[in-house]
């Protein structure tokens, strides 16, 4: 089998293009920003100028700003690929964070109490009503970049004047105090396979890595493995991380990431983190395609069936016992010919007739 990983050859890319070598006969690993997606008639994907070739497993990731190129790659491939953990769709929704929630509220999934106003002005009203402190995210960002805290009404309508001056759209979520800790769940196919709960450094309050945060084994409990494997099902991707805050209203749901990194979290877990991945790939793979040539026996079979009146011709082997011919099961199921009936047999070299006689 072959695979492929699309990236932009991060670290984590790196580690888990090496753990799929372990599986598949072939893996080949594709710079992103060398690939480019053309439409219309001659439409394709392309790597340095040339057709994409065809892989069994392509895993597509990188950062929010290539959801676009992404998303495209995908739509143009998935249809061309046996198996591709990211679908195209995918990209667009977890690279927002708006659309992150809306699919959150849509499946029931537990988040913060998140606001959505349509300019800046709405927004000040709304900044009467809530409770603070209060979170202001950029709807698209990584590593905590792009989320930014207020503790009062007027360092928040600081924040909404600045906002508006650089034309940006934004979301106000409330600010759930976990004492600077958020957990990043990794969830694979249909299991966490590895947690662990990130710490902010001294007055930071973003627990990323990227921001200085820190990491340590963490134990989840029951409900907030559900929440990952759910979040990551309404997502509809097999592998990603979600982020959650554990408060003391339980279990919420901050946001997914379609390109963990997996430095921090290899760090604290007892597992090999990039052959889970690898391993999880290749099974999957060789899941469908195993299913894929069932279903196309299946198609043969039934065009053979004699039910359709139709003859057929095979190319195939015949076995030999001794000096007798022993025919495919499938001619006997095609011919309908039974041991209790007689038959006509022409024989010539290199030709052989059997004709059912009737009187």
């Amino acid at each position: 089998m072959k695979a492929a990983l699309i990236s932009l050859g991060s670290q984590s890319s790196i580690m888990t293009a090496e753990a799929m070598k372990k599986y598949f006969d072939r893996v080949d690993m594709i710079q992103l920003k060398n690939v480019e997606v053309t439409l219309g008639k001659e439409g394709g994907v392309f790597y340095q100028g040339k057709p994409l070739e065809n892989y069994d497993c392509l895993y597509v990731k990188g950062s929010f700003r290539y959801a676009n190129l992404l998303r495209s790659i995908a739509s143009m491939l998935e249809n061309k690929t046996p198996y591709m953990p990211i679908p195209a769709n995918s990209f667009s929704t977890v690279h927002n964070k708006l659309l992150t929630h809306l699919v959150l509220q849509q499946h029931n999934i537990p988040m913060p109490k998140t606001y959505i106003s349509p300019n800046t002005e709405e927004a000040k009203e709304l900044l009467k009503r809530v409770n603070y402190p209060i979170v202001m995210k950029f709807p698209e960002g990584t590593q905590g970049k792009g989320v930014m805290f207020a503790d009062s009404i007027s360092s928040a309508s600081s924040l909404l004047d600045a906002l508006g001056a650089l034309n940006q759209p934004f979301i106000i979520q409330e600010y759930i105090d976990t004492g600077g800790t958020d957990i990043r769940a990794l969830v694979v196919g249909e299991k966490v396979v590895a947690a662990y709960q990130r710490r902010a450094k001294t007055e930071e309050k973003r627990a990323n890595i990227h921001a200085g945060g820190s990491g340590e084994p963490v134990q989840l409990s029951r409900e907030t493995i559900n929440i990952a494997l759910d979040t990551a099902k309404a997502l509809q991707t097999d592998i990603c991380g979600v982020d959650i805050l554990e408060g003391h209203l339980g279990p919420l749901v901050i946001e997914a990431n379609l390109s963990p990194g997996l430095q921090g979290i290899s760090k604290v877990s007892t597992l090999d983190i990039p052959n889970e991945i690898a391993k999880f790939l290749f099974q999957k793979t060789e899941k469908i395609l195993s299913a894929s040539k069932k279903i196309a026996t299946t198609e043969v079979m039934k065009e053979l069936s004699p039910e359709n009146g139709n003859s057929h011709e095979v190319i195939t082997d015949l076995k030999l016992r001794g000096e007798r011919i022993l025919l495919p099961h499938w001619v006997t199921k095609i011919t309908g010919f039974d041991d209790r009936k007689d038959y006509i047999v022409r024989a010539k070299k290199g030709r052989l007739e059997v004709e059912e006689f009737k009187i």
